[in-house]
């Protein structure tokens, strides 16, 4: 049986006069037998969601929003507006909406990329940027990590000159999980040119429990090339319904805006958002769960003596000691989806953390098709 997911994780199809794009996800689980070993199908813990869903709120927010489905979301994408603007502390008119944050770089790709300019990202990191680029026929400036797999933000401004027109920042960074502090982060802002853009995207932002960490939406008032991209998909348990946005100054929030295709944001999924960011205590029960469980995993990875890059979003990066392609494969076998190859990292297994239940799985398998001795 073949299951086609999609997913702001893989790029297929062409983006057209009016730069649509298609989003597929590359077929993860191509020829996976869903019914064994059990009915509920694969664990996957492939693609960082949530495995919780989204809360009881807004499963009867979605339900409730048919009622209204011949009717466009105009009003609700204000409410949705106000509510993100009132979370982080700004104006309404400092928030652009998406199908995903996977649009929200879309659009600021669109909006500031041309031939003639280049875009300079970390290597490896959240691929969408880059890809988007491609299309544009914009150069891709790659920066290795520092050696504790940071972005390492000297060199990335470095890279950037008249012609940059974006430098993407994906703090904490997919796949690495790792964080650059918010001190790091101004001194970064204040020495890029103005004339570039500086996109942020914080997709992991909600399970960061550091101290050092801060939001770059604290930049906007002396940094107005700062756009940073949020996302429902991760602590809020709504990547299969798409929401995400930005948020920046009102000129840039126009200009992002144009790219946008009408009324890309949906009923259901917007009624969803109100309910999660109506629960105030809701981010911070799941970042609980699933940071108590990535803790629980990180230690038996001690015990065994394997190494990881210690993570603050809900995926751990292991190195398998070899090429990862027969490691992932595996796992398929025994129904486990796990991350995909990256390709300067090709002996590091991203792990996207699941249930305490489906985390143990995926430690049993692990020790079964790495031992600890080889891992050592």
């Amino acid at each position: 049986m073949t299951i086609e997911r999609l997913s702001r994780r893989g790029f297929a199809g062409a983006i057209g006069a009016a730069f649509g794009a298609a989003l597929l996800r590359p077929a993860m689980t191509e020829g996976l037998d869903t019914g064994a070993p059990s009915n509920r199908g694969p664990i996957c813990l492939n693609a960082n969601e949530n495995p919780y869903g989204p809360p009881e709120a807004a499963r009867r927010a979605i339900a409730a929003s048919a009622a209204d489905g011949h009717r466009y979301p105009d009003d609700l994408a204000a409410q949705a507006r106000r509510a993100l603007a009132a979370r982080h502390g700004v104006a309404p008119e400092q928030i652009a909406l998406g199908c995903g944050s996977s649009q929200i770089l879309h659009m600021a790709d669109a909006a500031f990329l041309e031939p003639d300019r280049s875009v300079v990202a970390a290597e490896p990191t959240f691929e969408a940027v880059l890809a988007y680029a491609d299309v544009l026929r914009s150069r891709a400036v790659k920066v290795p990590p520092t050696p504790d797999f940071r972005h390492d933000l000297p060199k990335m401004g470095a890279a950037c000159d008249a012609k940059t027109g974006v430098v993407y920042v994906c703090n904490p960074n997919n796949p690495t999980g790792t964080i650059v502090s918010g001190d790091a982060l101004a001194e970064f802002a204040s020495r890029v040119p103005r004339s570039t853009t500086i996109l942020v995207d914080e997709a992991y932002a909600d399970f960061v429990e550091a101290p050092e960490y801060r939001s770059a939406v604290e930049l906007l008032p002396r940094a107005p090339n700062v756009i940073v991209a949020r996302t429902f998909s991760k602590i809020f348990g709504l990547a299969g319904m798409r929401l995400g946005y930005a948020v920046a100054s009102p000129e840039v929030i126009r200009t992002l805006d144009r790219r946008a295709s009408w009324d890309n944001v949906n009923a259901a999924v917007l009624s969803a958002a109100l309910a999660c960011l109506g629960d105030p205590g809701l981010v911070a029960r799941r970042r609980k769960e699933l940071n108590d469980t990535r803790r629980w995993l990180c230690a038996e990875l001690d015990r065994d003596g394997r190494r990881y890059i210690p993570s603050h979003a809900n995926f751990v990066m292991i190195d398998v000691h070899g090429d990862v392609e027969p490691v992932i494969r595996a796992f398929r076998d025994r129904q486990i989806l796990v991350g995909r190859k990256f390709p300067s990292m090709a002996r590091w297994l991203r792990i996207s953390i699941g249930t305490p239940e489906e985390t143990r799985a995926f430690l049993a398998g692990l020790r079964e098709i790495v031992p600890a001795r080889q891992a050592a």
